[in-house]
C-alpha cells in the first residue's frame, strides 16, 4: 500500500526519513520553516549502524568523499595527553560491523541528504513553510528537532530539558596556526576523547582532514533557549583539571557555546495523526555520539514498518516495539559514558587502570550491539 506522508523539518531526521519512504514508494512532502539550509553546527560521528543505512540509499560514495574514516577512537588523560585505551576502526570496523565509521561536518552530511532528496521524484520539499494540518496526508511526521513545535501538540510527549552541560565547539582549519600543534599532539587520523574530572573534549578530523573539529563538554548554565550562544576566544576549561589540554588549546579561538538539551525517549511519540522521529522524539546528549545515527535509524525503521504493515496504526506500533528498547539502551550508554568520562578520584583511577588492561578485542566487542545493529531489520 502506498500512503502520502508529510514531514515537518528538513534536517538529518527529516531528509533521511523522506528518502527511505520515497524509496519504498511513498509520496513525501517535506516542509521546512527555514528559507534555505545553512551549513550550521560542527562535526559529527557516523558509526557503522548509520553508514550501512546511508549506503542502502546510495550515499556512501558521496559521504566518503566528504569525510574521514578514522583509524581509532582513542581515550586520553586530559591532564597529560597520555593514551588510556583505543578502539580500532578503519578497515577493522568495516570488517567487524559491515560498514565504515566516518567523521563528517554536519553541513556536509545535510548537503548530501538534501541533494539526494531533490533528485528524488517522490519527494517535494517546500522551504519557508510549515506542514498543513488540513492536507490529505495519511501520516504527518514531526522531524523538527529538539525544539519541535509538533511535539508540543502531542499530549504525554516528553519536553526538552536542559542537561546541566554545555558544549563549546570550535573548528580549526588546516591553515590555522593551531592546526599543526593539534595534529602533532593528537593523531590527525583518530577520534580523540580527552577525559578529566567533570568534563571532556573530543577532537577529530573533518572535511577530508582539512579541518579538526573540537567539542569540549562541561557543566554550565542553559542561558536563553536555543542553540549557539555567543563566541569566545577560549573554551572555559577548569584551570585545575585541564593541564596539558589547556596549553594545547591556547591558540584556538572562535569557540561557540551550545547548551545541551535532551528529550526523554520514554514519552509519547504520537499516533497515526502525527508522529515524532529523531531529536523531536528522543534528543540525546552527545556522550555516545549517537544523535545523528539514531535519527538515521528512525527513518530506516519507520519505512520498514510501513512496508510490512497493512495500516498505519499497526505500523507505528511495530516501529515503537523495536525502537523504544533500542533507544533506551543507547540513552543508557550515553549516561554511563558521562559518568565514567567525567569521573574523579578513586573512580577515575579505577577507570584508567581498567582501560589500560582491557584487551582491544574485548573493547571492540563492547560495541557490537551498537555498531552491528540493522535498524531496517524489524
Amino acid at each position: 500500500m502506498s500512503w502520502r506522508v508529510q514531514i515537518a523539518g528538513a534536517g538529518i531526521a527529516g531528509l533521511t526519513t523522506a528518502l527511505f519512504l520515497a524509496r519504498a514508494g511513498f509520496e513525501v512532502d517535506v516542509a521546512e520553516r527555514a528559507l534555505s539550509l545553512e551549513p550550521v553546527g560542527a562535526g559529527l560521528q557516523l558509526s557503522p549502524n548509520a553508514t550501512r543505512l546511508l549506503d542502502r540509499l546510495g550515499l556512501l560514495p558521496a559521504l566518503q568523499a566528504a569525510s574521514v574514516a578514522p583509524e581509532a577512537i582513542e581515550l586520553r588523560d586530559a591532564r597529560n595527553l597520555k593514551p588510556l585505551a583505543s578502539v580500532t576502526l578503519g578497515d577493522f570496523a568495516a570488517r567487524r560491523w559491515g560498514a565504515p565509521y566516518l567523521v563528517i561536518h554536519r553541513g556536509d552530511l545535510q548537503r548530501i541528504l538534501l541533494d539526494a532528496a531533490l533528485r528524488e521524484p517522490q519527494i517535494n520539499i517546500r522551504f519557508g513553510s510549515e506542514i498543513d494540518p488540513s492536507t490529505n496526508a495519511d501520516l504527518t511526521i514531526g522531524a523538527d528537532g529538539v525544539w519541535s513545535t509538533m511535539r508540543a501538540r502531542i499530549p504525554g510527549a516528553s519536553p526538552a530539558s536542559f542537561s546541566g552541560h554545555v558544549a563549546w565547539r570550535a573548528l580549526v582549519e588546516a591553515g590555522h596556526s593551531a592546526f599543526a600543534d593539534l595534529a602533532a599532539q593528537l593523531s590527525p587520523t583518530n577520534v580523540s576523547a580527552l577525559l578529566a574530572p567533570s568534563f571532556h573534549l573530543v577532537a577529530y578530523p573533518v572535511r577530508q582532514g582539512q579541518a579538526i573539529n573540537l567539542v569540549a563538554i562541561m557543566p554550565g548554565k542553559a542561558g536563553a533557549e536555543g542553540w549557539s550562544q555567543g563566541v569566545a576566544d577560549m573554551a572555559p576549561l577548569p584551570n585545575d583539571r585541564s593541564g596539558a589540554l589547556r596549553d594545547l588549546l591556547s591558540g584556538v579561538g572562535g569557540w561557540t557555546r551550545w547548551p545541551l538539551y535532551a528529550v526523554e525517549p520514554s514519552g509519547k511519540w504520537g499516533d497515526a495523526s502525527g508522529f515524532l522521529v529523531g531529536d523531536a522524539a528522543h534528543a540525546m546528549t552527545p556522550y555516545a555520539a549517537q544523535g545523528a545515527a539514531m535519527a538515521i535509524e528512525d527513518g530506516a525503521a519507520l519505512a520498514a514498518a510501513l512496508i510490512a504493515s497493512s495500516d498505519i496504526a499497526s505500523a507505528l506500533a511495530r516501529y515503537e516495539a523495536v525502537r523504544r528498547p533500542r533507544l533506551s539502551r543507547v540513552a543508557g550508554r550515553a549516561r554511563f559514558n558521562r559518568f565514567v568520562w567525567h569521573a574523579a578520584g578513586p573512580i577515575a583511577i579505577a577507570r584508567n587502570l581498567a582501560l589500560k588492561t582491557r584487551d582491544p578485542q574485548r573493547l571492540a566487542a563492547d560495541f557490537d550491539w551498537l555498531y552491528g545493529h540493522d535498524a531496517s531489520a524489524l
